[in-house]
């Protein structure tokens, strides 16, 4: 899931909120210096392995070879991805994009859209 948004818009407290649903404890970091931070949820049938990524920060699309992010893309399981546009060309069609604008200090609206067979499949 691709999400887009202003800085302060909310994409981390979206995707705390998600990961906090699907039963991770414990501390949900940023992933803004990182880059990415790891997850997995073990009280379902089989585990999930999340990887929420932060990509404010990209400059060079070699950062994703050098970081082994294709290996991470091509694996099972979910992908967040905030700033997503700092990796395109390298980064694969997400099957979801999520955005998200500031109407007031307290209101947010959200689209999704759908990119993929799957992404229209979660979506119906």
């Amino acid at each position: 899931m691709a999400l887009h948004g202003n800085l302060g818009a909310g994409k981390t407290t979206f995707v705390r909120h998600l990961l906090r649903t699907l039963g991770v404890t414990g501390r949900i970091k940023s992933p803004t210096y990182a880059v990415v931070e790891p997850y997995e949820v073990t009280a379902l049938a089989h585990p999930l392995h999340i990887w929420h990524f932060d990509f404010y920060r990209f400059s060079d699309p070699r950062e994703w070879e050098d970081a082994g992010f294709r290996d991470i893309f091509a694996s099972p399981g979910l992908k967040l991805c905030e700033w997503p546009e700092h990796a395109q060309g390298v980064m694969p069609t997400p099957d979801l994009d999520l955005h998200i604008e500031v109407d007031t200090d307290s209101q947010r609206q959200v689209t999704l859209h759908a990119n993929t067979p799957l992404g229209e499949s979660l979506l119906a």
